[in-house]
């Protein structure tokens, strides 16, 4: 489990593909700590540790994380958002994260607010994803708060902070972003609607 509060940046040094399988890998101030098997979120995906030195480490996504994520679009040089799963004895700064992405969303519009920034996202909503007024989202691995929400729109408020210390000083409008919606959020839809049946 994460919480959505980003410890760092790996930068991606490396792509291989091998069959439908990707393994990247990255240089990070965290790669020293790291070992092999363990799970950490890269801009949001959960993803296990592979092979690891001193100043960097792999990790491999299937094609499955590929198709509902942004990581087919990840290219060398990119700065990549890390989290490592919170301790048991962790304080819960974000919210509940799972490291699973739900889908991607669009960048929209970034209008600078002289301080801080709003980013506004759009996504398709018939994947029955919702955001609620002043609930929680993650972006990019990413806990933030939501304000007008919509049927497959939403917007987050950046603090200073938070733009220089993650990688949404990155992004631009048209980027893809990964999101994972809030779980209790999930779970009382799926209580709700029930099951599809076929």
């Amino acid at each position: 489990m994460f919480t959505g509060i980003i410890e760092t940046f790996g930068t991606i040094k490396k792509i291989t593909q091998d069959g439908s399988n990707f393994h990247f890998d990255l240089e990070s101030n965290l790669a020293q700590e790291l070992k092999i098997d363990q799970s950490l979120a890269h801009d949001g995906v959960c993803l296990t540790v592979v092979a690891c030195d001193s100043v960097s480490y792999r990790v491999t996504a299937i094609d499955e994380t590929i198709k509902k994520t942004n990581l087919s679009r990840w290219a060398v040089g990119k700065k990549v958002n890390l989290e490592r799963c919170m301790p048991a004895n962790g304080r819960f700064d974000g919210h509940i994260v799972q490291g699973h992405v739900d889908q991607t969303g669009m960048v929209k519009n970034i209008s600078d607010q002289d301080g801080s920034w709003i980013f506004d996202f759009e996504y398709d909503p018939s994947l029955g994803n919702v955001t609620v007024e002043k609930g929680s989202i993650t972006i990019n691995g990413t806990s933030l708060t939501c304000f007008n929400s919509g049927p497959g729109r939403f917007s987050v408020a950046i603090i200073p902070y938070t733009y220089e210390h993650t990688n949404f000083h990155q992004l631009k409008v048209g980027d893809l972003v990964n999101l994972e919606f809030d779980i209790v959020g999930k779970y009382i839809q799926r209580i709700i609607k029930g099951y599809p049946t076929s």
